[in-house]
């Protein structure tokens, strides 16, 4: 593949109990285990990270699909919700779910961007085959 654009970003301290900043310092966070996983819950966790990029990167894939298929797509939005647990095999999983909300057009045609963009969205690319990723159009 031949790179458009690199991010970085540095990790330091505990990992999950340290910190993370972009090689710009655009972005500068504290990270802190979730309470589920017996931290205090007072900084961000990669999970929410995972889960903000994804929607993004998946809500900009859904506006290319739009096109693609001459489809309104101005007033769309996407949450992720990322959960982690156990893989069964002493290590830890992840698991996606996409809630797609997509104004002014028929349920068919709401699934029809989805799975389009599904194929567009570098995110969906890396995960599909590694975790499960559900796609939930909502009204």
């Amino acid at each position: 593949m031949e790179a458009i654009y690199t991010a970085i970003a540095h990790a330091s301290g505990g990992g999950r109990d340290g910190s993370v900043r972009t090689e710009d310092d655009r972005l500068v966070l504290d990270t802190r285990p979730p309470q589920e996983m017996g931290g205090s819950g007072e900084g961000t966790n990669p999970e929410q990270l995972f889960a903000a990029g994804y929607s993004a990167c998946y809500l900009g894939a859904l506006h290319a699909a739009g096109k693609q298929l001459t489809l309104t797509t101005k007033d769309a939005a996407v949450s992720a919700s990322v959960a982690i647990g156990s893989n069964g095999e002493g290590g830890f999983g992840l698991a996606v779910d996409l809630d797609i909300y997509v104004p002014g057009v028929s349920p068919d045609e709401a699934k029809q961007l989805a799975d389009l963009a599904h194929t567009i969205c570098p995110y969906s690319n890396a995960t599909r085959g590694n975790i499960e990723v559900g796609l939930n159009i909502v009204s």
